[in-house]
């Protein structure tokens, strides 16, 4: 009985403590429902940083330290490769070696037979501009004879000029003294008939009348053949200017001939130069060069002997060394919330890293960007641009970062209490509108 009675008193004591316990668990489960709530009220007060979000890739500004793809210049076939996938070049590198496939350029002396033909047609103008400067020579020449010839005859002219005007004056002359003998003869007859004069002295005045005709016909036929000198010599002087003039005509037609032929010539000249430094510089394009420092990838050619047409692509190549930068798109609804000078967190892929877009001071492993550049255009997938660049006096880039890296880009905007922003996020509202100090200040410069 004894011992019953003690294991009933354990037990009843057992009770106890179990409802005493149970009793203040049920306090204790009363106050953290309440503990829970007021801490999610107090969180709902607590800054939330607004942001943007996008996928972007590693890139550059400057589109000379971009991804360059290397295409061939000319039709070809390829005769050799220097590179292979993977590859680290330099600029100015050999990547292929081409061969022609047009029969216009396979004559391998294509360039020596054309400088041939430059240097023959060239000794051809200096022809024709030699034989141009011979005409001014004859042309100088006919001048002077024709001045001389000209001059000559003049001085002739005036001679006959004064022969005509001598043989006029003694036709005179001869003309006085007939008409004087004709009178003298006259009154000799009549004086002869009267018999106060004697038949000799008569005929003597008949034959000093034949005399003086005879003097006139004389002297009237040396007029006249004067004069008709004259217009001889006349006739000459025309016909000698006629006849240089045709000459220097002809000369002078020889002359611009010859100026034609070296200008066309000339012109020749021109258009073989132009051949030849084609054919030179297109001599360059069989070996295609690598345009930057890099790696090579993507080749899209393989083997040898393949047949390539001009602009067609042949590899791409990444630079090694560029100026890092980020791009990323936007929608339409977010870009008037994006300005320059604007901070943006990074996310690298393949770099450890604890994100709470919304208190950023709380993340881990992100690095910080400011916005560069807007563009203000939209692109083929409805989005605009947005580079961003390293911000000065940030944590730096990781040196590993490859071109066309992915990362996660989360622009920074307003700071507002949680339960707004669940409030706006429930309600599809855009995040505020606002302006950055950078931005404000571009604003009011203009």
């Amino acid at each position: 009985m004894f011992l019953e009675k003690n294991i009933d008193n354990k037990r009843l004591m057992q009770y106890e403590s179990f409802r005493k316990a149970m009793l203040n668990k049920h306090h204790s489960n009363k106050k953290w429902p309440i503990i829970i709530v007021i801490i999610l009220i107090l969180a709902l007060f607590l800054p939330w940083t607004q942001n943007i979000k996008s996928r972007g890739e590693v890139s550059s500004i400057d589109p000379q330290q971009r991804t360059q793809e290397v295409n061939t210049i000319i039709p070809g076939r390829i005769l050799k490769w220097y590179v292979r996938d993977g590859a680290m070049v330099k600029a100015g590198d050999t990547l292929v070696q081409l061969a022609e496939v047009k029969d216009d350029y396979l004559d391998p002396q294509l360039a020596d037979r054309t400088e041939e033909q430059l240097n023959s047609k060239a000794e051809a103008v200096k022809f024709y501009s030699g034989k141009a400067g011979t005409t001014d020579s004859q042309l100088n020449a006919l001048q002077q004879a024709l001045l001389l010839k000209t001059e000559q005859l003049r001085n002739k002219l005036k001679q006959y000029n004064l022969q005509v005007q001598t043989d006029s004056m003694t036709m005179i002359a001869a003309n006085s003294q007939l008409k004087i003998a004709d009178e003298q003869l006259k009154r000799q007859k009549e004086l002869y008939n009267a018999g106060l004069k004697s038949l000799t002295e008569y005929e003597q005045r008949q034959q000093y009348y034949q005399d003086a005709l005879a003097k006139k016909m004389a002297s009237e036929n040396k007029y006249y053949n004067s004069r008709n000198e004259l217009l001889i010599i006349q006739l000459e002087l025309s016909s000698v200017k006629q006849d240089y003039s045709e000459k220097m005509s002809k000369v002078s037609g020889e002359k611009f001939s010859a100026l034609s032929q070296a200008a066309t010539g000339q012109a020749e000249v021109s258009k073989l130069q132009n051949q030849l430094h084609n054919y030179r510089t297109r001599r360059g394009f069989h070996y295609i060069l690598a345009p930057q420092s890099g790696q090579v990838m993507q080749n899209v050619k393989a083997g040898i002997g393949e047949i390539v047409k001009d602009g067609e692509k042949l590899l791409s190549i990444v630079p090694s060394n560029f100026d890092r930068a980020v791009e990323m798109y936007v929608s339409p609804n977010d870009l008037p919330l994006i300005s320059r000078g604007q901070l943006v967190r990074i996310q690298f892929d393949g770099f450890p890293a604890i994100v709470f877009s919304g208190w950023p001071q709380a993340s881990y492993g992100v690095f910080s960007g400011e916005v560069a550049a807007v563009d203000n255009s939209i692109g083929e997938n409805g989005k605009f641009k947005v580079w961003i660049s390293q911000k000065d006096g940030e944590k730096p880039w990781p040196k590993d970062l490859r071109f066309g890296a992915g990362c996660q880009a989360i622009a920074l905007l307003n700071n507002v209490p949680v339960w707004y922003e669940l409030w706006r996020q429930v309600n599809g509202f855009p995040a505020d509108f606002y302006k950055n100090d950078k931005a404000k200040k571009d604003t009011s410069k203009k």
